[in-house]
């Protein structure tokens, strides 16, 4: 690690263990800052600080410290009130309990620091507690003062170095009532499974792979500009059609995910869950499909019953005529299978027997 100013000098104390540390800033911040100019000319725009009083400009000097009372009143505060108060971790991380990772919401999370053992002496204790926090699995929280006012941390191992989180005091985190939806919204397997699907489909990511493209741009620009370039033109994005169909929209994430991955959208790599619209003409041509199979049937079946009675009706009248029949029965006898021959003579040998009257 680059030699880096430390922002403040002190000790962790670990029960009768002082541990002299130096604290370092563990981040550092890449946004791009601007001035402010006049549009007309590009001169600067700066900010004075002028005593309201006096309405003159006062320098750092004469600058000191006040709390403002609910009624406008002005209290001044110096340093040495300051150093006077009883703070014991001044300048000391105290640590005041050890405990699991888990325990600590992330929501408290504030700004990081390393802490750097300062001084060949301090190599010693400050490895023995890096190795205990290792072996333990847990973190330590600690109290500490920086910049005026006393604050809450937590200690854990980074690589070979510890480093401490500055955490917020619990009841500085907003309880988030209000926040969450106040409609009842039912949640379908479906839209789960599709759900899950898209964040596999998303996978993981190595993070020191992502980068702030904005800045990358803004640099660009910048560049472009100061050599008199005209900056190239960024492509516009194409405007996302609004989706008012959940299952569509995760249907739709899920296939662009794999298509941005390379993969087959197409392939079934799991289940799939399928949409399918329901309509009033398919249901109703679905449904009306056995009712006509039923028509069909029951139409044969009268043309059936219809033929059998009508040789019955004919039977009383055309038995006078039995002599000149006998050469139409023996063709008609013929022409007929031989099972619904057999069934009829059985059971009316008379009725086939004869034939239909025929109107004169």
């Amino acid at each position: 690690m680059r030699q880096v100013r430390s922002i403040w000098n002190g000790a962790i104390s670990f029960g009768l263990v002082s541990i002299p540390i130096k604290l370092v800033n563990a981040t550092e911040s890449h946004s791009i800052s601007f001035r402010q100019i006049h549009t007309e000319d590009g001169g600067r725009i700066r900010y004075r600080k002028v005593c309201e009083l006096e309405d003159r400009e006062v320098t750092q000097a004469e600058i000191g410290k006040a709390y403002e009372d609910a009624d406008g009143t002005m209290i001044p505060i110096t340093d040495d009130d300051l150093a006077q108060l009883p703070i014991p971790t001044a300048r000391t991380i105290e640590i005041v309990a050890f405990v699991p990772a888990d325990r600590i919401d992330p929501l408290q999370m504030d700004a990081a620091y390393y802490l750097s053992a300062n001084g060949v002496p301090a190599a010693k204790p400050y490895t023995l507690l890096r190795e205990a926090l290792k072996r333990s699995q847990k973190v330590a929280i600690a109290k500490y003062a920086l910049r005026g006012r006393e604050r809450l941390g937590m200690l854990r191992v980074v690589d070979d170095v510890i480093a401490m989180h500055g955490l917020l005091w619990p009841d500085e985190i907003r309880v988030p009532e209000g926040v969450a939806p106040d409609t009842s919204v039912t949640v379908r397997d479906k839209e789960l499974d599709l759900a899950d699907a898209l964040m596999d489909t998303l996978g993981e990511v190595d993070l020191a792979d992502l980068h702030d493209d904005y800045r990358e741009a803004v640099e660009e620009m910048i560049t472009a500009k100061a050599s008199g370039e005209q900056p190239a033109e960024s492509p516009t994005p194409a405007p996302s059609g609004k989706v008012l169909d959940l299952m569509a929209a995760l249907e739709k994430s899920v296939r662009e995910a794999k298509e941005s991955r390379g993969e087959d959208a197409g392939a079934d790599t799991g289940k799939k869950a399928e949409v399918r619209p329901i309509s009033s003409r398919s249901t109703g041509s679905s449904r009306a499909t056995p009712k006509q199979t039923t028509g069909k049937k029951s139409t044969s079946s009268a043309a059936k019953k219809t033929a059998a009675k009508k040789p019955t009706a004919s039977t009383s009248t055309s038995a006078k005529k039995s002599t000149g029949a006998t050469k139409k029965t023996a063709a008609s006898a013929k022409k007929t299978p031989a099972k619904t021959t057999a069934k009829s003579t059985a059971k009316t040998p008379t009725k086939k027997a004869t034939p239909r009257k025929r109107t004169a």
